[in-house]
């Protein structure tokens, strides 16, 4: 029976965050995902991208370098979908943090700046440029 806010703010409670500093960084994140007026809300009644949302919130309120997105846009409508890519890669461009998702929707795949390609458990192929001639 938690809240929205209560869901999110899990991640900040673990590392011990101050109450304060942990209500501005909620409202912040529920801000980004477009969830701030459902945060009374109890999570389990949010609809399934709004529960996709909701991740992606609990995810980033604790401005990660890396998030690890397992099929993001798996269970969501074409619309919904196309928000959550949006809500991840303005966080990658905005917070320099690197993404690594799984999907096997190639769409998706292609908008990644390196994909891996992976078949019965062995990769076969990537993009990704042999070491020290990627120039970064």
């Amino acid at each position: 029976n938690e809240s929205v806010a209560d869901n999110v703010s899990l991640p900040l409670e673990i590392v011990k965050m101050p109450r304060g500093l942990r209500e501005s960084k909620i409202n912040e994140a529920l801000k980004a995902v477009d969830l701030y007026e459902k945060r009374k809300n109890r999570a389990k009644d949010l609809s399934g991208g709004q529960k996709q949302r909701l991740a992606i919130a609990r995810a980033i309120v604790g401005s990660p370098q890396i998030i690890f997105a397992d099929e993001p846009t798996g269970n969501l409508d074409s619309e919904t979908g196309a928000k959550v890519e949006e809500l991840l890669f303005n966080y990658n461009k905005q917070e320099g943090a690197t993404l690594i998702i799984v999907t096997h929707d190639v769409d998706l795949a292609k908008k990644c700046d390196y994909q891996i390609l992976i078949k019965d458990g062995k990769i076969k192929g990537s993009n990704i440029p042999k070491e020290g001639k990627s120039g970064r």
